[in-house]
Parts: structure tokens; C-alpha cells; sequence
């Protein structure tokens, strides 16, 4: 098994952007009329060997507002690229984050940014109902969608948006309000503009792929790898 998950090969671009972020969410098309003109996967060329990127490109500003946990101030800014439908980005979150966040981003010595890269139509939903939430729920939604990954996402019973509205209605969604955030072609365009900005200005190609002060690091599935990249930055 890769240390990351990777897009599927580019799905044709036939479908009307009127009719849902289809490919795992079948009728959500009725229900929500969000668009499906996306293309959910970067050109796949060879990975190059060296990838950092310059901290100051990285932090450019975006088509839609960061969402950041941390002082602005921080000698080290962490960037994740995720998708709400990667078990590897899951497992950060459930497993890595907590102590990143405790040791070293409540202290002031860490920024941490999450990116919008979704690997599929139904993780860019997610997203959706996290933006839609407000910034100040934004990352409990995130981390609520991660915790029942497995139960909303790769679940058996139900439809894709039955079981995604169920887990959103834990977060607060009516369905009114799950419906109206679903059809927002505008924030939609951001986040495919997000995904699409860090695949051809950064070279990202899976999830979950960090900077770490615009040096590269893909998978971060133990703080320990984050620890050593951060170090020379904390001396002192």
C-alpha cells in the first residue's frame, strides 16, 4: 500500500455542470443540483524528485480564505493538502494531529493550514458542509467527518448522500441547509481552484502531502517525521 492516496485516472468531462458532484454521489443530482464539470485528478506526469516550494508562494492568497489553527507568528507553518475521503488523512487527523496541535501549535511554535484537495466528488461535499459551517466550526466539522470516515464515506447502508446528510446533520445540518450548501456553484469553483492550484503550482498528486515551511513531506504518519523537519526552525 502507497504512503498516500492517489487520484484515479481523469473522469471525462461530459456530464452538465448542473446536475451534482456525481461520481460517488448518484442521486445527489435531484437533491442538491450541485455541479459535476469537475475533473478530480491532475495531469499525472512523472513526480519530480525534488519538490519544495517556496514558503512565500505557498502562503499566496487563494480563491477562498484559509482555514488555520495557530499563531500567525509561528517560526513554522505546516500546510496539508487533504481529502476528506483519504483513510490515510484520516488517520492524521485522528492520530497525528492531536499531539501536533497540543505539543506544538497551542504553544505559538506551529501554523497549521489545511488545503482542499478532494479525490473525489464526495469528499469535495465534505468540504463543502465544512465551509458552509462557518469558520469557527470548521475544523469540529472536519474533525467529526474524520472520527465516522469509514461509517459516512465507505458505509454500506443507505446512498452516499443519505449517509453523508446523516453524519451532517450531527454537525447541525438541516436539510434545507444541507441542500443550499450542496448547490453553491461558487464555493464549489474555489475548491476545485484550490485543488488545482496545488497540483500545478506545488506538484501535489496525493493526499495527505504537507509542507513544512515549503519542504516537502508525504503521508506524515507519525509526528516524529514532522519533529525532524521542523527542528532546525525550533532551535533555540
Amino acid at each position: 500500500m502507497s504512503q498516500a492516496d492517489t487520484p484515479e485516472a481523469p473522469k471525462p468531462r461530459g456530464t452538465s455542470r448542473r446536475t451534482v458532484v456525481a461520481a460517488g454521489l448518484g442521486a445527489v443530482a435531484v437533491a442538491t443540483g450541485v455541479g459535476a464539470y469537475l475533473a478530480l485528478s491532475p495531469s499525472r506526469g512523472p513526480e519530480p524528485a525534488y519538490a519544495d516550494s517556496s514558503l512565500s508562494e505557498l502562503l499566496e492568497k487563494g480563491p477562498l480564505p484559509e482555514n488555520t489553527l495557530g499563531s500567525e507568528t509561528a517560526p513554522v507553518t505546516i500546510i496539508e493538502y487533504s481529502s476528506m475521503t483519504c483513510p490515510h488523512c484520516a488517520n492524521f487527523h485522528k492520530e497525528v494531529l492531536p499531539g501536533l496541535k497540543e505539543k506544538y501549535i497551542d504553544t505559538g511554535k506551529v501554523r497549521y493550514i489545511i488545503r482542499e484537495f478532494p479525490l473525489d466528488n464526495l469528499a469535495a461535499a465534505a468540504f463543502m458542509l465544512a465551509r458552509c459551517s462557518g469558520p469557527e466550526k470548521y475544523f469540529p466539522v472536519i474533525e467529526a467527518f474524520y472520527a465516522k470516515q469509514q461509517v459516512w464515506a465507505f458505509g454500506k447502508e443507505g446512498t452516499p448522500v443519505d449517509r453523508l446528510f446523516d453524519m451532517a446533520k450531527q454537525t447541525g445540518f438541516t436539510r434545507a441547509n444541507f441542500d443550499k450548501c450542496l448547490s453553491d456553484q461558487k464555493l464549489l469553483d474555489g475548491i476545485v481552484a484550490i485543488r488545482e492550484r496545488g497540483s500545478k503550482s506545488f506538484g501535489v498528486n496525493s493526499t495527505p502531502t504537507f509542507f513544512v515551511n515549503g519542504k516537502l513531506l508525504k503521508g506524515g504518519r507519525n509526528l516524529k517525521a514532522f519533529e525532524d523537519l521542523m527542528e532546525p526552525y525550533l532551535k533555540g
